[in-house]
C-alpha cells in the first residue's frame, strides 16, 4: 500500500479521535502541532514546484520532514506522539532510499525511488502538515 494511503488511514483515525473527544490537544500540543506543520511545509514545498527539483533535493527534503516528525515525537507524549510515530513508521521507507548511483551496488540496501514513490511520500507529508495545522488551530 502506498505511504499516502497509510498516512490517510492514520489521519482519519486522528480526526475521529479529535471529533469524538477521545483526543483533546493540550495548548502545548497545539503549539507543537503548528510548529511541526510549519517545518513539514518548509521541508516539502508545494507539489507544483517540488516535483521539478532533482531527486537528491527531493530526498533531502523528505528526510528533513522525517527529522521534524522525530523531533516532535521526542518532545511530547500521548496522542500527538502516538499519531506522529504511527505516521512516521509508514514513511520509514524514505530512510532506505538513495539519490546517487552506486558502483558495484554496495548500498547497504538503499534503493533509488521512482518519481511516483517520491511524489507519494511528499503527498503524505503534505497531508500530515494540513492535518497538524488544522488540529493546532482547532485546539
Amino acid at each position: 500500500m502506498s505511504m499516502l494511503k497509510e498516512v490517510e488511514r492514520v489521519v482519519h483515525e486522528a480526526e475521529a479521535q479529535l471529533a469524538d473527544g477521545t483526543w483533546e490537544l493540550t495548548s502545548t500540543d497545539a503549539v507543537l502541532a503548528r510548529q511541526t506543520a510549519a517545518a513539514l511545509d518548509t521541508a516539502v514545498g508545494p507539489a507544483d514546484a517540488h516535483w521539478a527539483l532533482p531527486r537528491i533535493e527531493r530526498l533531502a527534503a523528505l528526510r528533513e520532514a522525517l527529522a521534524a516528525l522525530a523531533m516532535t515525537v521526542a518532545r511530547t507524549h500521548g496522542h500527538l506522539a502516538w499519531f506522529l510515530a504511527d505516521a512516521s513508521s509508514h514513511l520509514a521507507p524514505v530512510l532506505h532510499w538513495r539519490a546517487l548511483d552506486a558502483p558495484g551496488n554496495r548500498t547497504f540496501g538503499a534503493v533509488l525511488p521512482t518519481g511516483d514513490e517520491l511524489a507519494d511520500a511528499e503527498a503524505a507529508i503534505r497531508l500530515l502538515a494540513t492535518t497538524l495545522t488544522r488540529a493546532g488551530h482547532d485546539a
